[in-house]
């Protein structure tokens, strides 16, 4: 039957009718020189970059967001990194290629950092996270498989926290030695970050590789994680090290 007819029977104009004969196609990969959208490994189970995939997800939880605007019919993942942070960028966008492969990445420019950016129609079953509102007014908690990465590569899930919301920083005190004061520096790892159950996933992560944290407070709110004991930021220096 031709679309005119189709329209005429069920009283939608003849362009509509057009439009669903395309969404139909476009379902089936039948349009002519379209690709198929990238497979997911969550939906067609192929192979994931489990290790590219912790530090992402803890790049992710600290400063990433996904959005979908009305012009997009992608949504997409964008991790803002300052640009002081040279480095750091370059490793978040080989996280990104590695996580997905097929879809190109790209950077945009804002008022002092980067936005490292992803388009991907999956971005909802990698990061099922994602929700309205801010991520500290909402509860935010892993799925087994994704903690199951977790547990599987810790110190990528900690280095992507750290670099996102995190710093190494060195701190000083005095002390009285044989009636003078002396000044001592030592470094130490700090994260800040108003989610409860985002420091959770972060302190539970780091009870499992057997580094000593404490919370120190920022005002009245319990918002940093300090690691200050040399044994324990030694440790932290081996997998994270200072931002570069």
């Amino acid at each position: 039957m031709r679309n005119a007819e189709v329209a005429r029977q069920l009283g939608v104009p003849p362009g509509t009718v057009s439009y669903w004969l395309h969404l139909d196609r476009s379902r089936r990969g039948e349009c002519p020189g379209r690709r198929p959208p990238p497979p997911c490994p969550r939906c067609d189970d192929t192979p994931l970059d489990e290790a590219a995939y912790a530090y992402l997800l803890g790049l992710y939880l600290g400063d990433g967001h996904i959005i979908q605007h009305s012009r997009h019919r992608v949504p997409s993942l964008m991790i803002t990194c300052s640009e002081k942070w040279p480095g750091l960028i370059d490793e978040a966008e080989r996280a990104m290629r590695a996580v997905f492969p097929q879809n190109r990445t790209c950077r945009v420019r804002k008022t002092g950092a980067l936005n490292v950016k992803v388009y991907s129609k999956h971005l909802w079953c990698l990061f099922p996270q994602h929700g309205e509102g801010r991520k500290h007014e909402r509860h935010i908690a892993l799925e087994p498989w994704q903690q199951a990465i977790v547990d599987r590569y810790p110190w990528g899930f900690i280095r992507g926290l750290i670099h996102s919301d995190g710093c190494r920083t060195t701190n000083w005190t005095t002390r009285i030695v044989a009636g003078e004061r002396k000044r001592y520096e030592y470094p130490r790892y700090f994260f800040t970050n108003k989610s409860d159950d985002i420091r959770r996933l972060l302190t539970d992560t780091l009870d499992k590789v057997g580094v000593e944290w404490r919370v120190t407070r920022r005002g009245n709110d319990p918002y940093n994680v300090s690691v200050a004991r040399r044994e324990a930021v030694a440790l932290m220096d081996r997998f994270i090290g200072p931002k570069l």
